[in-house]
């Protein structure tokens, strides 16, 4: 889409690198420069922008993060990626999915792989200067430009009868999660075509951290070096899918341990098969709180790192602890049917 305008949402003042990398990068584009939302920014292409400061803060990230989270739907139509420079090796990543997070819920759809981290030294650039052949310094401003170049060209699929895959790893008799899950299906039963998969049973071995050339020899042979359920039914599972849903308990505010393994896992599939095609959603069921804690964790386990597109609105967070209490939850019906309702309309136009 060369002819179409990007919106830059610069909350703060950039640094020096951080503003020369983005006029570099974005030279001869037809783009507007906001300091801040000018009330609502529907359908917009966006690349926010933020320099962090030697606390790894930005300031004016926060009011951004207020009027994303207290105006509902002021992002609703837009599609996004994320420019964060910061003077260390830390913090840019954790700032980016906290973002990525709220604008997600404000209605903004996110590029598999959205966001460009500057950190100080630069190093994490080493493996694009190299695939480059150029310096870390160059490599930092075409990963903007490509990043930018995806942002424009992102079209939502337009899906007759959506394929979901639906990872989980909880008991049937005691869950919330997949109590929740099943009020969703109800409402996708027509319109979908829905893969199960359980992956409490047995043993699933977490990633074993291999060597590059050891993981892309078995992902080219369609496996991993463990085998197992990841190669005998998830990966072929995720090969045929339009999007992945992740059925998500809060486990001490993390994944649970088998979802995490099964994610790690799917390394060996990712060196040799693009997921930029295939969505992520997810439930996620707290006993207190923190929700929005495991959200975030899987924006950067399965879109930032994995390159899933990230659907607008793709989490429904909700929070219940007692057996059976997710089904009890006032208007909780009303809100599966819209979550039902939401993934449907992101899957097929």
């Amino acid at each position: 889409m060369p002819d179409t305008p990007l919106t830059v949402l610069c909350p703060g003042p950039l640094s020096s690198r951080c503003a020369d990398v983005l006029a570099r990068a974005l030279a001869g584009r037809d783009t507007e420069v906001l300091s801040r939302p000018e009330g609502l920014l529907h359908g917009r292409r966006l690349l926010f922008a933020l320099s962090l400061d030697e606390g790894g803060c930005c300031r004016g990230s926060q009011e951004l993060l207020f009027f994303l989270r207290t105006v509902p739907g002021c992002l609703r139509g837009c599609v996004g990626g994320v420019l964060i420079d910061g003077p260390g090796d830390l913090f840019t990543k954790a700032v980016g999915r906290e973002l990525v997070l709220a604008a997600d819920l404000a209605g903004c759809a996110f590029v598999g792989r959205p966001l460009v981290e500057g950190t100080g030294s630069l190093r994490n650039f080493t493996v694009q200067a190299k695939n480059a052949g150029c310096s870390l310094e160059a490599a930092y401003p075409l990963a903007v430009s490509e990043l930018t170049d995806r942002i424009l060209a992102f079209a939502r699929p337009r899906l007759a009868r959506p394929k979901l895959l639906v990872l989980h790893a909880s008991s049937r008799s005691t869950s919330n999660t997949l109590a929740l899950w099943g009020l969703v299906r109800e409402q996708l039963a027509d319109r979908c075509a829905v893969t199960e998969i359980g992956l409490r049973s047995g043993t699933l071995v977490d990633c074993a951290g291999c060597p590059y050339t050891t993981c892309l020899h078995y992902g080219e042979q369609g496996g991993c070096f463990y085998g197992g359920v990841m190669v005998q039914e998830v990966y072929p599972a995720v090969r045929e899918a339009d999007a992945v849903v992740l059925l998500c308990p809060n486990y001490n505010d993390a994944l649970s341990a088998n979802l995490t393994a099964a994610v790690n896992r799917l390394t060996a599939l990712y060196r040799t098969v693009s997921f930029q095609d295939k969505a992520v959603f997810a439930l996620v069921v707290s006993g207190y709180s923190g929700g929005d804690i495991v959200a975030s964790q899987i924006v950067s386990a399965m879109n930032m790192n994995k390159g899933f597109w990230l659907p607008a609105g793709f989490c429904m967070l909700e929070t219940a602890n007692d057996k059976g209490e997710a089904l009890a939850l006032p208007g909780i019906r009303e809100r599966a049917a819209a979550f039902a309702g939401n993934l449907l309309s992101q899957l097929t136009g």
